[in-house]
């Protein structure tokens, strides 16, 4: 659940008039200067939305430039300029920056659709000389029509696409399945761990790297465009966290819970011998619990996520929780329209779920939180009452 948040306007034609003062003609200084002080104004009252932080800054500079009547601001306005666009460009990256590993920003504004001529500029600006006035206008132009289709438009009307191509998020697996190649054979040989610890580092980084992408790539799902411009949403337990990087851990929760990942595709590795409890094998806790317990060090919520995902797997009824498409080859039919559970599937899936319980127990108060977090989703998923609904499992 997304609680309501503060907007500056008090409803969208505000808004739409602002983009009308904006856009309707770039050479009537006074709507820019209307549009200038109707943002400054907000800016007064909550803090602004980054999109709307960069046009404030972007049109003050075309207001002081079309009221610039003397050579003497010739370099007052390049600098003015610069630091618009610097702005908005870092401001985008920035944000999706964080993690172990640093991605390029030619990389991360590809995947915004930012023009690659800004990233160029920005660096020529900070780190060399200054570009020309006419470049920098050209710049500014080009910024106020990406910010157009990009913020403006998608926030009138949620159903209109971005101008950002969509970006596809690489698939996950092959960068699992290769993880999960390596950690078997230093399992089965420990003479191995040297030889492989570059390749499983590099893995590690590329699992890391993934979800920093598909924070990015979330942008469409969580606002709606393709830029996620809201950082910080309240999820429902009242715990703050970026909308992007929640979206990003759903989608690697959901990879993971897939047969063969977490839960081997035989059987008989699911369940260490004589198992009378929920215990996990030891050869898939050597196997996937330093990946899991480096992810959690930089993403904490990561074991909510994991767990949310569990217990909607497990609290499907058999029909719907075998029978979907991604699990298909894995069924085994009793009749053409019954499918059989997978009991053991599903006892690995609670076994993993008591561990990520159990490694959240001893750690600080963020930790224990996020421990009592998962305890209550558990029950509340699959407690009595969602077992009277329909959890029946052969």
């Amino acid at each position: 659940m997304r609680l309501p948040r503060r907007v500056p306007w008090q409803d969208l034609s505000e808004l739409e008039q602002l983009c009308g003062w904006i856009y309707a003609d770039e050479n009537d200084l006074d709507a820019t200067r209307r549009a200038v002080y109707r943002l400054a104004a907000w800016k007064a009252s909550v803090p602004l939305p980054h999109a709307l932080e960069s046009a404030h800054a972007i049109l003050s500079v075309i207001l002081q430039d079309g009221n610039s009547a003397t050579s003497s601001s010739y370099l007052s306005l390049r600098m003015s300029y610069a630091s618009a666009l610097i702005r908005l460009v870092n401001g985008l990256v920035d944000p999706l920056q964080l993690g172990a590993y640093a991605r390029s920003i030619n990389s991360i504004a590809q995947q915004l659709g930012l023009p690659a001529w800004f990233v160029e500029l920005r660096h020529a600006a900070t780190h060399e000389d200054l570009p020309s006035l006419e470049v920098l206008r050209d710049a500014a132009r080009e910024a106020m029509g990406w910010l157009l289709h990009n913020y403006f438009l998608p926030t009138l009307n949620p159903t209109t696409p971005s101008g950002a191509p969509s970006q596809p998020l690489r698939p996950l697996e092959p960068l699992l399945k290769q993880y999960k190649t390596l950690m078997k054979a230093i399992t089965r040989d420990a003479t191995l761990r040297v030889t492989y610890r570059a390749e499983i580092t590099k893995v590690t980084r590329e699992v890391e790297r993934w979800i920093a992408e598909a924070k990015v790539a979330s942008g469409s799902a969580v606002s709606g465009s393709g830029v996620g411009w809201d950082d910080a949403q309240e999820d429902g337990d009242g715990d703050e966290e970026d909308a992007r990087e929640k979206w990003a851990l759903d989608r690697l929760s959901e990879v993971l819970i897939q047969r063969g990942m977490l839960v081997p595709l035989s059987k008989k590795k699911r369940l260490s011998p004589g198992q009378t409890g929920l215990a996990l094998p030891r050869s898939s806790l050597l196997i996937w619990s330093p990946l899991l317990s480096h992810l959690q060090t930089l993403h904490p919520t990561l074991p909510l996520h994991l767990i949310s995902a569990m217990t909607a797997q497990l609290s499907m009824p058999a029909s719907s929780s075998s029978g979907s498409a991604a699990f298909q080859s894995e069924t085994v039919s009793l009749s053409d329209d019954t499918p059989k559970a997978d009991p053991s599937y599903e006892l690995c899936l609670a076994s993993w779920a008591k561990w990520l319980v159990d490694n959240c127990s001893s750690a600080d108060d963020d930790a224990e939180d996020i421990r009592d977090t998962a305890i209550v989703r558990i029950v509340a998923s699959l407690g009595p009452e969602s077992a009277a609904s329909g959890m029946s499992k052969a």
